[in-house]
């Protein structure tokens, strides 16, 4: 009770720090000469918001307060910003060689202990159902918020010139738009190879494959490798605690370079493009998301806080495989089998990207906008069936969000000058799809738990437990 007295007045004084900063900001903004002043006083509020995090020991304290100290960087000391963006090209690598051996661990300790290839394929077609109606709804929710909000229609990019698309179409011809090629894709040649390159959906397919063999095995032969298959995710997800403990400085150190070297200001028309997406996210998650959380009757309170610090580290990082680990663990200690948990999310990070879907739907409309081209209702729509194909597969790679629009427009003789204007607010806009592709693929591991009859039927491992506690104990006032 005493305890529990403390933390409202916590919680208040870190509301009044804020308010602090946010009025020393405008402050200084709006008058000039009172720059020191205000400056200190910011200063002064991130101290005590490093003290609050301090004692909350919050993990999503700590990313905020990261967030908030690389602005600050960036704004008021550009020149010191821009040499430290080593410390945020470190924290990617560590977080990214976590990602092969926890799904390859997972996936096989959960399919090789079932031992049932017909509750994987079950669990596959369930999941891939989920996965398609969402992206499907996302697409057409994007099309239908850039059709009302016609964020491009002022623009009027000229077309580019002769040599532009020489420059500009290098990059076009990849794989994922062929589904032949995008077929063989996902089918693993060279499993080190793989690893080495992160191709998740590779590893999820070798991992299943090699899942279900194991399980095919006598017993005595199967335990040992079982068993170290299961240290090696319960090693992982320790891994994953120490690394997660570096992130407030990779997320500072990227958004203090970022801020130092675009600025903060964007054009009007790329500001209402980046409104009307982030409309649209709060369209699908009362649309789309929510209804699926209700029909299957998950405790909702309890889901967003085990999705707050995956989604914080999605926003922050603007990479879904930075929260892939954490979201991994949060989904289990809320009470998602582990074998769910390691074949649903990894195979959602390929077939589930609703918030990538949503970017690209208004992208395409907002680049054929921005050209004063005219697309008929049918045209719109098969636009949607080709980005149906094109935005599967290509969660692993690097701008693949560009590269399916630069892919699309191709396709439908759209210019590709708008798409790199686009590129201006880009950053913006990549966090908040990132936060719905990780949200909605936690989201999709509930949903396929509950019709399994499986949600909440084991524990959790002791430590997918321990991480998340923290994270729910910071959002309880008894």
């Amino acid at each position: 009770m005493k305890a529990g007295g403390r933390k409202p007045n916590l919680y208040a004084m870190i509301l009044i720090a804020l308010a602090v900063y946010i009025a020393a900001a405008l402050t200084q903004h709006f008058f000039p000469a009172a720059r020191p002043e205000a400056l200190t006083l910011r200063i002064l509020a991130l101290i005590f918001l490093a003290a609050a995090a301090a004692r909350r020991h919050s993990l999503t304290a700590w990313i905020f307060l990261g967030m908030l100290a690389g602005i600050e960087l960036g704004v008021d000391a550009p020149h010191a910003a821009l040499p430290i963006r080593v410390l945020s090209d470190i924290s990617l690598p560590l977080i990214r060689v976590i990602v092969a051996p926890l799904i390859f661990g997972t996936l096989v300790t959960g399919i090789a202990g079932h031992a049932d290839g017909k509750t994987v394929g079950r669990l596959g077609l369930k999941s891939l159902v989920y996965f398609e109606a969402l992206t499907t709804v996302a697409l057409f929710i994007g099309l239908i918020a850039i059709d009302i909000s016609r964020a491009g229609v002022r623009l009027h990019l000229a077309a580019p010139g002769p040599a532009a698309p020489t420059a500009i179409s290098a990059p076009l011809p990849q794989p994922a738009i062929s589904w032949q090629s995008f077929l063989l894709h996902i089918f693993p040649e060279n499993i080190a190879s793989a690893v080495a390159e992160n191709q998740i959906l590779q590893v999820t397919i070798f991992a299943i494959l090699f899942g279900l063999a194991l399980g095919r095995i006598s017993e005595a032969k199967r335990a040992p490798m079982l068993r170290l298959c299961e240290s090696l995710t319960e090693t992982m997800f320790a891994f994953t605690n120490f690394v997660m403990l570096y992130a407030p400085i990779g997320v500072a150190a990227a958004l203090a370079f970022a801020v130092a070297q675009s600025g903060l200001g964007v054009m009007l028309n790329l500001g209402k493009l980046a409104l009307t997406l982030y409309i649209a996210i709060v369209v699908f998650a009362l649309l789309a998301m929510l209804p699926a959380a209700l029909l299957a009757r998950l405790p909702i309170r309890e889901f967003l806080r085990a999705v707050t610090e995956p989604a914080t580290i999605a926003f922050a990082t603007s990479t879904s495989e930075a929260a892939l680990p954490r979201a991994m663990e949060s989904m289990e200690a809320y009470g998602v089998p582990r074998g769910i948990v390691a074949f649903v999310i990894p195979t959602g990070y390929t077939f589930n990207l609703a918030g990538s879907a949503l970017y690209l739907s208004i992208a395409a409309i907002f680049t054929a906008q921005a050209a004063g081209i005219h697309m008929t209702l049918s045209r719109q729509l098969a636009m949607v069936g080709v980005l149906m194909l094109t935005s599967k597969g290509v969660g692993g790679v690097a701008r693949a969000a560009l590269v399916v629009l630069l892919a699309t427009a191709s396709i439908f003789s759209l210019p590709t000058e708008p798409i790199l204007v686009m590129l201006g607010v880009d950053a913006i806009m990549d966090m908040g799809r990132t936060v719905v592709n990780v949200v909605g693929n936690c989201l999709a591991s509930a949903v396929v738990a509950k019709w399994e009859g499986e949600f909440r039927a084991a524990k959790p491992s002791p430590i997918a437990a321990a991480a998340l506690r923290d994270s729910l104990s910071s959002h309880a006032l008894e």
